[in-house]
């Protein structure tokens, strides 16, 4: 059975579960989004795209 949820959704979980479960103040997750987005517009974004995508392989077994 294959699931396809979007990346965002998964975040906002995880970050709801971060927020009830460990106590993490809201401003915080919104300041770790926002410096998400930001580092995604950096030169850094193409070797953070290549990180994902091999560990998405590496966790899925499709890694060449």
């Amino acid at each position: 059975m294959t699931v396809s949820l979007p990346l965002v959704f998964v975040l906002g979980v995880i970050a709801w579960a971060a927020i009830k479960f460990l106590g993490v103040r809201l401003w915080v997750a919104v300041v770790i989004a926002l410096f998400g987005f930001w580092l995604s517009h950096t030169v850094l974004a193409p070797a953070i795209e290549s990180g994902t995508r091999t560990g998405v392989d590496v966790v899925n077994g499709t890694h060449k």
